[in-house]
């Protein structure tokens, strides 16, 4: 599925920069004053993001917590998801105050981001995980000067070739899900949230006990993931109680049933989430040898 920007990147009316910190526990974000020369360079990594997401023929998939994503994979996530949150609120956010001193804050910075506005007053946000500039600030960087190389004293802020993510009024545009999730702190976000996914999830089962699994993923961010993923997916109405029971026996996982629910066994909360999330799966091609895989990755094949 191909996917539109919605932005005019070849009319854009303003361009704006800005920095996002850590200060406490909080994100903090402030706008920093740019000249022209840098808003061009802005204007040219968005566009440079863009044709690199444009190089995947078939469009974008779906951003999901669960999947491992290459370092760099175009996926999007609809705005309004719970996900996107963070992102979204940096979007959508008015007046964000003028922070002209940041570079003496460099050791706090984790993201720099681009506003830009096109000529139907739509805007474009882009941002990029702080890695490259922090480097260069503690590096010892040589100029020549009159045919010699002087060293740089002053700090130096150095862009990258391209943004991590652009979001527009729709969508959050992915083209490196690590920035994504660095930028989003979604691994804690994830991790908050496991106590509402199972509440969700159970609604749709509950004979299954979801105890053991929810002190299990408050821990474990890899099984908060599975749960966000099970959750968003969206196909937990129809399972039927007996044909998961035989499911996690076939796929190694063992419950038991007590008092009419499923109950996991201790070490083995991974493998029901496996199940729930459609990665774990047997495969009979040799008479009486059953053989059991984890999918890395699940993509539905349409009929």
């Amino acid at each position: 599925m191909k996917l539109k920007l919605d932005f005019d990147i070849n009319t854009v009316n303003v361009t704006e920069f800005g920095v996002g910190r850590d200060d406490r526990d909080q994100q903090v974000f402030g706008m920093v004053p740019v000249d022209a020369k840098v808003q061009k360079a802005l204007c040219e990594m968005v566009r440079t993001t863009w044709d690199a997401m444009q190089k995947d023929e078939d469009g974008p998939a779906i951003y999901e917590p669960s999947e491992k994503h290459a370092s760099t994979d175009y996926l999007y996530l609809p705005l309004s998801d719970d996900l996107a949150t963070p992102i979204r609120d940096l979007h959508q956010a008015q007046n964000l105050p003028i922070d002209s001193s940041v570079l003496a804050k460099v050791g706090t910075m984790f993201c720099y981001f681009a506003r830009l506005t096109d000529k139907k007053d739509k805007r474009l946000t882009a941002l990029r995980r702080a890695t490259q500039f922090k480097g260069v600030l503690k590096s010892r960087l040589l100029r020549l000067v009159s045919d010699s190389l002087q060293l740089v004293e002053d700090r130096v802020f150095k862009l990258d070739n391209d943004f991590d993510l652009l979001a527009d009024s729709a969508n959050l545009h992915i083209l490196r899900p690590s920035g994504f999730e660095f930028a989003g702190k979604l691994q804690q976000a994830i991790l908050g949230a496991v106590p509402e996914n199972i509440k969700e999830i159970s609604k749709d089962l509950p004979f299954v006990d979801f105890s053991g699994i929810e002190s299990f993923a408050c821990k474990h961010p890899r099984a908060a993931r599975y749960l966000a993923s099970i959750r968003s997916l969206g196909e937990m109405k129809n399972i039927d109680k007996k044909a998961l029971i035989r499911n996690c026996e076939n796929t190694g996982v063992k419950v038991k049933e007590s008092n009419g629910k499923i109950i996991v066994a201790d070490g083995h909360e991974m493998g029901f989430l496996e199940v729930l999330d459609r990665r774990r799966y047997e495969v009979n091609l040799v008479h009486e040898k059953p053989e059991r895989y984890l999918a890395p990755s699940r993509r539905k094949i349409e009929e």
